[in-house]
């Protein structure tokens, strides 16, 4: 007995100690849905970043919904996984479900958002972009764009609650708010999919004189400026021109639009959200090392001249 015992504690130490314990390693990732091209993308390039280091990554899609999302977790509990991740829908809410991921020792790491906890020790560590400074960057390209022009813009909001959304909100309003020839006339939700972007951006031409009072499109995602991109074609002007379009994500519809004239920047957001919270787990369970409370991943801006480029390199990044 008290051999058998020495050799499951040897194995246990190199589980621990090394590749091995990736292959140990069961994850319950409650993901958000698959509203834009660069969702699809990010739980795309979770399933392969999962398989580097041979976890066992099980996916539940809330399909935009937080109540699926707390479902999800506590199944997630139930099965016993050795981590939860959660790119969440919105900020509030969370406290109960995580209190009980907490009770059975089952750490929870946050992908691309945030949430608002009046305990943030219910959650390991947060893996996401600067949103502020996304917004910040799409706002000085603007206000460089017009060069010093008056500039009407409308703003395609991302999902109401939603941290990025916030964020991003925030920051371009921070930044056009040096200026006073730019500003925002019309703003509202696209909940982050083409469909309601398309549906946001006609219900905008029409209460301003079919568009001719707007100079730019800011959209918190490049899926609702592909479909403000639609609204604008189809009331008879010209998206990139005539209305300029500057957006946030960086996946390749962006760029197709800018190849044909048809938008004029986007921010770049990673997919790649999961890696580094794969390889913090990894490292916490190795040796109780504790991650940084926010791990940030970087943001690219990109214009016309770089999208042919871009739009080859999307293709190797699950797009």
């Amino acid at each position: 007995m008290l051999k058998q015992i020495a050799v499951a504690t040897a194995i246990g130490s190199i589980l621990l100690s090394g590749s091995l314990l990736a292959k140990t390693l069961t994850v319950g990732f409650s993901q958000i849905g698959s509203e834009s091209g660069w969702r699809a993308a990010e739980t795309s390039v979770a399933k392969t970043e999962a398989e580097k280091r041979g976890i066992n990554l099980k996916i539940s899609d809330a399909q935009q919904k937080q109540e699926n999302q707390i479902k999800a977790v506590r199944s997630f509990i139930a099965q016993g996984v050795d981590a939860i991740f959660i790119a969440p829908v919105v900020q509030t809410g969370w406290e109960p479900v995580l209190e009980e991921a907490r009770d059975y020792d089952i750490p929870v790491f946050l992908l691309d958002r945030g949430i608002t906890v009046d305990d943030d020790s219910l959650y390991m560590t947060s893996v996401a972009a600067d949103s502020v400074h996304e917004g910040e960057v799409a706002g000085n390209w603007l206000i460089d764009k017009v060069n010093g022009k008056k500039c009407n813009v409308v703003e395609l909001q991302g999902t109401v609650g939603a941290s990025v959304a916030l964020d991003r909100k925030a920051g371009f309003a921070n930044a056009i708010g040096k200026v006073s020839n730019v500003k925002i006339i019309r703003t509202q939700s696209g909940d982050f999919t083409r469909s309601k972007g398309k549906e946001v951006m006609e219900s905008f031409i029409k209460a301003e004189d079919n568009g001719k009072n707007i100079c730019a499109v800011y959209a918190h995602n490049d899926d609702m400026a592909i479909g403000a991109i639609q609204a604008i074609k189809e009331a008879g002007l010209k998206p990139g021109s005539d209305i300029l379009i500057v957006s946030i994500d960086g996946v390749p519809d962006i760029f197709k639009a800018m190849i044909a004239g048809e938008a004029n920047a986007s921010v770049e957001l990673t997919p790649n959200m999961a890696g580094p919270a794969f390889d913090a787990l990894i490292a916490y369970k190795k040796d109780g090392t504790m991650p940084p409370k926010h791990i940030t991943t970087e943001s690219k801006f990109f214009e016309p001249a770089d999208a042919p480029a871009q739009l080859e390199l999307k293709k190797d990044m699950g797009y």
